[in-house]
Parts: structure tokens; C-alpha cells; sequence
């Protein structure tokens, strides 16, 4: 029998194994209820997620809902979405003031008690190159561009999806089968579990500058 999720979720959020190598300290942010029927793996926390405590409250958080279709009350309905990264804290950055990666430690020791605790996840979104890296290690290909264009191929259980940082601007520019193809069919499909809802795309904003 998994453990209960409340339970999980407060040993998750009481733990300091990376504490010693996290600039800010530690503080997991992960989302989620028993009932959530879409899971977005994601990378790690930035500052703005670690100092709110609040998944994807960023501008990257807005240009993946822009991708999913959805509004902020329905994105964090924890009932409909769980969230939980790769690395669950904030990691730091390098030299050249880019983020780290994700610390190691967390997903081996989080992420399949996690996952047993949410039954009822009917699609899973792999969320940048760590997520993919780690939930498709032997069917990954070369390129992050080379897996999220097979992406038909991870169906029904995973979705590959860019990280949706500035970054992708041009990228999503350079391959416009993304957006003609690939998200129209995710928001199908997250319609789908979510009681057969059909999800239609806001009307685009424009991209946000580079920072």
C-alpha cells in the first residue's frame, strides 16, 4: 500500500539532504492531491518559485500554460495538477549566472513514492531536458529536438515538452511542427483526462523580451 500523500508531502518538505549545497537553503516546492489527473515533472525550482513557495510562478510558468491551454485557477487546482521537479530546490548558479542542475539526490529518493501516492495521474508531462533525461534515459535520442519531435512515440503515458524558458523562443520559431502538431494534440489529450473537457488555446501573447 503507498503512503498516504498528505503524509509524503510533509516528510518531502521537512527534507535538508542537499541543504549543504543549496545557496538558499532548503525548501522543496512540489504540488498535488490523490485526485490530480495530470502530473507536470519539471526541472527546479528558480528564485522567483523558491521565494513564493508556488510551482511555475514565473514567466516560464506563463508561457507553459500558454502551451497547455490552461488558466491559473485550473493549473493550480490540485485536484486536477500535480507538480513536482526533478531537483525539488532551488539549486543555485554557476559562474556565468545560469542555473545549476538539479541536485541528484531528489528524484531517486522522492519521485516513485510520489508517484505511487498519486493513482489517479492519467498523463505525465516531461518538462526539459532532466525530466526527459531521467524518466526516458534509454529511449531519449541524440537531441532534446530529436525526442520532444518523436513525441508521439512516449504516448499515452508521457508527453515530451522544451523547457519553457526564453530560451524556446526561437527554437518553437525554428520548428514550427511544435506548435502546429505537437500542442494541439497535448491539449487534446489533457482534455481528455481531464473528464473528457476539450481545452482550446488562449489567445496568444506575445513573447516575453529576453532577460
Amino acid at each position: 500500500m503507498s503512503e498516504k500523500l498528505n503524509d509524503l508531502l510533509a516528510k518531502v518538505r521537512a527534507c535538508v539532504v542537499c541543504a549543504p549545497h543549496l545557496p538558499l537553503g532548503a525548501k522543496p516546492v512540489l504540488r498535488g492531491r490523490p485526485s490530480a489527473r495530470l502530473l507536470i515533472v519539471s526541472q527546479a525550482p528558480g528564485v522567483q518559485v523558491h521565494e513564493t513557495g508556488i510551482s511555475f510562478n514565473d514567466r516560464s510558468g506563463d508561457r507553459l500554460r500558454d502551451w497547455l491551454g490552461l488558466d491559473r485557477e485550473t493549473f493550480y487546482d490540485e485536484g486536477r495538477v500535480a507538480i513536482m521537479p526533478i531537483g525539488l530546490c532551488y539549486p543555485g548558479r554557476d559562474a556565468r549566472g545560469a542555473d545549476l542542475p538539479p541536485r541528484r539526490e531528489c528524484a531517486p529518493l522522492w519521485h516513485k513514492r510520489l508517484r505511487a501516492a498519486l493513482p489517479a495521474i492519467e498523463l505525465t508531462l516531461l518538462v526539459g531536458n532532466y525530466a526527459i533525461g531521467y524518466y526516458l534515459a534509454r529511449q531519449r535520442r541524440r537531441s532534446v529536438t530529436e525526442t520532444i519531435a518523436g513525441w508521439r512515440e512516449f504516448l499515452p503515458e508521457y508527453f515530451v515538452l522544451p523547457h519553457p524558458s526564453w530560451h524556446t523562443i526561437r527554437w518553437q520559431r525554428d520548428n514550427p511542427w511544435f506548435e502546429d502538431e505537437a500542442l494541439p494534440e497535448l491539449r487534446r489529450r489533457i482534455g481528455g483526462a481531464f473528464d473528457g473537457a476539450v481545452l482550446t488555446p488562449k489567445p496568444r501573447s506575445p513573447p516575453y523580451p529576453r532577460r
